[in-house]
């Protein structure tokens, strides 16, 4: 079942990466979040939205003629309001797919942020602009020579981890996961019940109680 975006926008200003990757946990979806190898950009931004996918392949020229931007292009070009850009490179580390450009036309669409196991440059200018990234890492190469979008809205591999278009897409300062979009909406629900309890714990351990007796209460730790 689709998510509604009010129900995204209530996760976005309500839920953090630990407690859905508990959440997760508990159903039995263990394998969801992204390596720390994966950091933001800026780990003050929330990214939270639904996955528009691109497969990055290694390339080693561009033959006389051929655009290497044009499927990357078509991918930006398209984003929806609330979408997140989650671009799947391999690891290789040749490849910086992101940067200030993609970042202020993804912006003029209301797309809410990017993920990609590739690299990430112009890293002033998009911390200027308060656009979520999480990255692979962050250098100044051009992908053109290096890698190039072969495929859009398919199932990918993000350092690691499947993201399918229309995966909820959320990370903060402790790291990225990936909410498969079959289990997304009981998901947030659960994890915002879940912080409920964690801030009636957390009031009453403000106030003196011991850790055992609230835990026994209330389950949540």
């Amino acid at each position: 079942m689709v998510v509604d975006e009010q129900l995204i926008e209530t996760a976005r200003r309500s839920l953090y990466a630990a407690v859905l990757s508990d959440v997760l946990d508990a159903q039995g979806y263990r394998h969801q979040v992204l390596p720390p190898s994966i950091r933001p950009l800026d780990d003050r931004l929330i990214l939270c939205g639904r996955a528009r996918t691109g497969l990055y392949r290694d390339v080693y020229h561009v033959p006389p003629g051929h655009n290497p931007y044009e499927l990357e292009i078509a991918l930006i070009d398209d984003l929806k309001p609330g979408e997140v850009a989650a671009l799947g490179c391999g690891g290789s580390g040749r490849i910086a797919p992101w940067g200030e450009l993609l970042t202020t036309a993804s912006l003029a669409r209301g797309a809410h942020g990017c993920v990609t196991d590739g690299l990430v440059r112009d890293t002033n200018a998009i911390r200027e602009l308060k656009f979520p990234v999480f990255h692979g890492g962050v250098g100044p190469l051009d992908s053109k020579g290096r890698g190039e979008v072969c495929a859009l809205d398919v199932p990918i591999e993000c350092a690691g981890v499947t993201v399918n278009p229309g995966d909820l897409v959320f990370g903060d300062a402790d790291g990225v996961l990936v909410v498969p979009q079959p289990i997304a909406r009981q998901t947030l629900k659960l994890a915002l019940e879940k912080v409920e309890g964690e801030n009636r714990t957390r009031d009453e351990l403000r106030q003196g109680a011991r850790l055992a007796d609230v835990f026994k209460k209330h389950g949540v730790l």
